[in-house]
């Protein structure tokens, strides 16, 4: 049995007794501001310098008061405290403590679950760490595993991230318990043999692949799409909208200066206004449906002709601060009037520009008129998809959108008449010192067009304001999508949204994977995506250490998987009788025929025997390397003398090939495949079809046109030929 230790209870820490937090952990606050110090229950970190908008408001204060027992309190103090100073002279000698400061947000982190897990032992009667014992640890690990509804049943389980939460928690007791004053875990206790959280939580590594998972293309599609459209179409004019709903706050405002309270009723400032309305046309202002409700639940006629005018704000157009009940009979009279002679109608979106629809099916107004609160919040979807398109299309983190500042857009250059490169500032936060490093990213005119249009639609156009300040994606893209399926939405021609998760982190990964299996995909079809990867290897270049370096990184890793899997899926077609087409099929026989030999037991030069995927993707890495993808074709880039697309630019020395000039049919190191055979055999099909539009005088096009669509058809005819295993093939 272990001998329980005896503490000091005056809630004075031996080691960390009047610490000024901020100046331990190296945190820097501005002058006159009130410093957090270790006996203070609450820690405010709100006014640090550096700290990343990420970070929210409520996350920049530590608040120990939920902590009831007071030891337990102090405990959690110098907890924290050691994770944010480890080169305090009482924490650097521990054996197991970090080398390196936590930031602010994974204490913030640690702190609520090591609240969390105080909670949890003193509804057990765990009265002290010392009587902390492995079951103990285990029970905790399996209480916040699960998922369970509300009669106590499981029905789910939590996420790996939730796990090692719960695991870390014990593992820092541990870890730091011979610098606790008041209670301390056992010195024999080893949860879980000593393994780290991770290990106990069964979080997978991340080596094999990427966790995160790429946004569904049916999903992608009609939200990249609507995005697009917004922000080109309805951007410029919710620019106006917003324009004009601040400055109707502002002439509407009850605290607009000069307005007058109370006093007689202003007949004449009521008939010159709604004589204005009637000479100008414009129909007096509506009430949004909630008040009138409110109306007639205070016993208002549902035939009343004034039930839907705003009087209030007509008051304060005329000079009062409210429209006051006792002027409704002097009133009453003129506003019918103007009401019959005008109507009733929202305020914002009248008379609204013309626009064709996302389906190019009709032409149409670009908005129906809106209430207040309705085109406030249409600006906020216009906003949405301003970022949605500087997410998908940059790959930007959460954390480096938010740093985005008003004036980011840096001036386009033009290194060469009618090149233009278009960067942004912001800042790298993750994995970077308190404060984020600055950083700039390349990008294309889309997203430079998104970010103008988000500084456009700001509230405080102040160079360095935020320009999205921190938002809750996931919030802001489920109203983004609610919107579009809303008949708001389907008016203007957008495809409905189906349900499916989208994220930030999905978004970049899904521009990651579109990146490197290019030619295809979604964002191919909606946006250059050569110019995206062209921006992105600017970016590199320009600042090799920089975001855009980890997102080419990545890209690389996506690319080179993506070849292995293709040479590995065509050398078992090779296996099946299924050849390859075009001039560098031979080739490419040749060599899926020498590493088949090194496969077969007799040919074997070695007892060992190689046949898993894993072996015979080390033999064909070499060549993988070689493998770039065209729109339609493989080029196996061996030797650039004889790649035709560079003899054709003057480029013979080039270490890559040019894809875009590439003529697959006479290339010697081209290839076609049977997934490539649908390309060809349709471009024959559409050649065909123009060759019968074409006059008879049009002798050099038609010329032209015959070349290339028996090039298609002999393409096709290889194809089919190299394939004996696939009939039934023919040309529409």
């Amino acid at each position: 049995m272990t001998t329980a230790v005896v503490f000091l209870i005056d809630e004075r820490s031996a080691v960390f007794a009047e610490a000024d937090i901020c100046r331990e952990a190296g945190l820097t606050l501005p002058e006159r501001t009130s410093r957090p110090i270790f006996e203070n229950d609450v820690w405010d970190f709100t006014q640090v310098v550096g700290l990343p908008v990420q970070m929210g408001m409520s996350m920049r204060r530590f608040d120990f008061t939920t902590i009831v027992d007071p030891r337990w309190r102090l405990v959690a103090k110098e907890l924290m405290l050691a994770m944010l100073a480890p080169r305090h002279p009482a924490v650097a000698p521990l054996p197991r403590a970090y080398r390196t400061a936590l930031h602010l947000i994974s204490c913030r982190a640690r702190l609520d679950e090591l609240v969390r897990f105080l909670a949890w032992l003193t509804a057990r009667g765990v009265l002290s760490l010392a009587r902390i014992d492995t079951q103990d640890c285990e029970a905790y690990l399996a209480h916040r595993r699960y998922v369970l509804d509300e009669n106590d049943v499981v029905v789910g389980e939590q996420s790996h991230g939730t796990r090692r939460s719960a695991a870390q928690v014990v593992v820092d007791l541990v870890n730091y318990r011979e610098l606790f004053t008041t209670d301390r875990v056992a010195a024999d206790l080893r949860p879980w043999g000593g393994a780290t959280a991770s290990a106990v939580a069964e979080m997978p590594s991340g080596r094999t692949q990427n966790k995160t998972p790429p946004v569904e293309d049916e999903v992608l599609q009609p939200t990249l799409a609507a995005a697009l459209f917004l922000v080109s179409m309805l951007g410029p004019h919710a620019v106006e909208l917003a324009l004009q709903v601040r400055e109707a706050d502002r002439l509407s405002s009850r605290k607009t200066e000069g307005l007058r309270v109370g006093g007689s009723v202003p007949v004449a400032e009521f008939a010159e206004l709604l004589d204005e309305y009637r000479r100008t046309c414009t129909a007096l202002p509506m009430l949004a449906e909630h008040h009138v409700a409110d109306r007639l639940a205070d016993g208002w006629s549902p035939e009343d002709p004034l039930l839907p005018v705003a009087t209030g704000v007509l008051a304060r157009q005329a000079g009062a601060s409210q429209f006051w009940a006792r002027w409704m009979l002097s009133l009453r009279g003129p506003l019918e009037n103007a009401v019959a002679a005008v109507g009733v109608k929202e305020v914002f979106g009248q008379d609204a520009v013309e626009i064709t629809a996302a389906d190019t099916s009709s032409v149409l107004p670009w908005t129906m008129p809106l209430h207040r609160l309705q085109a406030v919040a249409l600006v906020g979807i216009v906003r949405t998809a301003a970022i949605i398109v500087l997410a998908t299309v940059s790959g930007m983190r959460a954390s480096e959108l938010m740093e985005l500042r008003i004036g980011c857009r840096k001036t386009p250059e033009e290194p060469v008449p009618g090149l233009h490169r278009y960067r942004l500032a912001s800042k790298v936060v993750k994995g970077q010192p308190l404060g984020g490093t600055a950083d700039e990213w390349v990008v294309i005119e889309p997203v430079y067009r998104a970010v103008e249009l988000a500084e456009d639609l700001h509230d405080d156009r102040k160079d360095g304001a935020p320009l999205f300040g921190r938002f809750a994606f996931t919030v802001r893209y489920r109203w983004f999508k609610n919107w579009v399926n809303s008949p708001a939405g389907q008016r203007l021609g957008l495809t409905e949204i189906p349900d499916g998760q989208v994220n930030l982190r999905m978004l970049r990964r899904t521009l990651a994977l579109e990146m490197a299996y290019r030619p295809g995909g979604v964002l191919a079809s909606k946006i250059h995506l050569k110019h995206i990867a062209v921006a992105t290897t600017e970016g590199y270049a320009s600042r090799p250490g920089g975001a855009q370096a980890e997102l080419l990184a990545e890209v690389n890793k996506h690319e080179s998987d993506r070849n292995l899997g293709l040479v590995l899926a065509e050398f078992r077609n090779y296996q099946e009788g299924i050849l390859p087409a075009g001039p560098g099929a031979r080739s490419l026989t040749e060599f899926f025929a020498s590493i088949d030999e090194k496969l077969e037991p007799a040919a074997a030069p070695a007892p060992k025997i190689q046949r898993s995927d894993r072996d015979v993707l080390n033999l064909l890495t070499k060549r993988a390397e070689t493998l770039h993808i065209g729109p339609a074709n493989f080029c196996w880039f061996t030797d650039p003398s004889r790649a035709l697309c560079l003899k054709l630019a003057g480029t013979p020395t080039a270490d890559r090939p040019l894809v875009g000039m590439c003529d697959s049919a006479r290339c010697p190191q081209a290839t076609h495949h049977p997934c490539h055979r649908p390309l060809w055999a349709e471009h024959a099909t559409r050649t065909k079809t123009f060759l019968g539009d074409l006059g008879a005088t049009r002798k050099t096009e038609r010329s032209r046109l015959q070349s290339d669509y028996e090039r298609a058809l002999r393409v096709v005819a290889e194809i089919d030929a190299a394939a004996p295993t696939n009939p039934d093939k023919e040309l529409a």
